[in-house]
C-alpha cells in the first residue's frame, strides 16, 4: 500500500516545495515594501477612526500603538508574509492543479488557466470586497459605538491579525463560484444536488462565516450574505455546466398517454 502511494507523496513534496519557495521568494521581495503595505492596511482603520471623531472627542485622541519592543519588526514581518502569500497565489494554485492533475481527463487537464486566473481573481475580489465595504463599515460601527465611553487605542500586532483574517476569510470564501464550476466540470456535482442542498448550505455558510472570520457578530453577517449570493450565482454556473438530466416519465404514465 505504501508503495502505491509513495509516487503521490513525492510529487506532493514536489509541489509543495515550490509552493513554499515562492511565499518565501515574494516574502523578501515584499519586505522591501512593507511600510507601504503597511500603510495600505491600517488605511481603513485611521479613516474609521477619523469619521468616529465626529461622534466622539474621545476617538479624536485614538492611537494605533504598540506594546512589545520588537512588536514593529515582527508587525513588517507578518505583513510582508501577508504580502507575499497573495503575490504566489497564481503560483500556488498552479502546484494544487499540477497535483491533481493525472487523476484527470485530458479535456480536463487543459483548464490550468482558467483555474488559476478564475481562482486568483475570484480571491482577489474577496478580499477587495473586504477591504473597500466590509472593514470600513464595521470598524466605523465598532469604533463609535464604543468611542462614547472610551479612548480607542489599536494595538498594531492585534490588528494587524485581525485584517489578514478577515482579507483570507473573504478571499477564501470568494472562491465558492470557482470550486462549484470546476466539481461540475468533472461531473461530480450538479445543479439538482446543489438546489436540494440550499437549506443546509444556509448553516455551514454560517458556520465557515464563524471561522473565517474574527469572533465578531457584524463581520461574520457581512460575509454569511455574500456567500448565499455566490450559492445562487454558483447554482447558475453547475446548471450552465453540468445540469441534472430531465427525469423521464414513468412506464404507467405513458401507458395513460396511449390509451388517451
Amino acid at each position: 500500500m505504501f508503495d502505491d502511494l509513495k509516487p503521490h507523496l513525492i510529487e506532493l513534496r514536489k509541489r509543495l516545495a515550490i509552493s513554499v519557495a515562492a511565499v518565501i521568494i515574494m516574502f523578501f521581495v515584499m519586505f522591501n515594501f512593507h511600510d507601504n503595505i503597511l500603510q495600505w492596511i491600517t488605511a481603513p482603520l485611521i479613516d474609521a477612526l477619523a469619521s468616529a471623531s465626529k461622534i466622539s472627542v474621545k476617538a479624536a485622541a485614538g492611537q494605533i500603538v504598540t506594546k512589545d519592543l520588537a512588536e514593529a519588526f515582527f508587525v513588517a514581518m507578518k505583513v510582508s508574509f501577508f504580502a507575499g502569500l497573495l503575490a504566489a497565489l497564481p503560483i500556488i494554485l498552479a502546484q494544487l492543479w499540477l497535483f491533481i492533475a493525472p487523476g484527470l481527463y485530458a479535456n480536463e487537464k487543459k483548464m490550468l488557466i482558467p483555474f488559476v486566473v478564475g481562482g486568483t481573481g475570484m480571491f482577489l475580489m474577496g478580499a477587495a470586497f473586504a477591504y473597500y465595504i466590509v472593514t470600513p463599515y464595521s470598524f466605523e460601527f465598532l469604533i463609535a459605538f464604543g468611542a462614547v465611553n472610551y479612548v480607542p487605542m489599536y494595538n498594531i500586532g492585534d490588528y494587524v491579525e485581525f485584517f489578514t483574517k478577515v482579507m483570507f476569510g473573504f478571499g477564501l470564501a470568494f472562491e465558492l463560484p470557482v470550486i462549484c464550476y470546476f466539481l461540475a466540470l468533472m461531473g461530480l456535482i450538479d445543479d439538482k444536488m446543489m438546489i436540494g442542498f440550499f437549506r443546509y448550505a444556509i448553516v455551514l455558510i454560517f458556520i465557515i462565516a464563524a471561522v473565517l472570520t474574527p469572533p465578531e457578530v457584524f463581520t461574520q453577517v457581512l460575509m454569511a450574505l455574500p456567500l448565499i449570493l455566490l450559492y445562487g450565482i454558483s447554482i447558475l454556473i453547475v446548471r450552465a455546466v453540468n445540469p441534472a438530466p430531465k427525469e423521464l416519465p414513468s412506464n404507467g404514465e405513458d401507458e395513460e398517454e396511449t390509451i388517451d
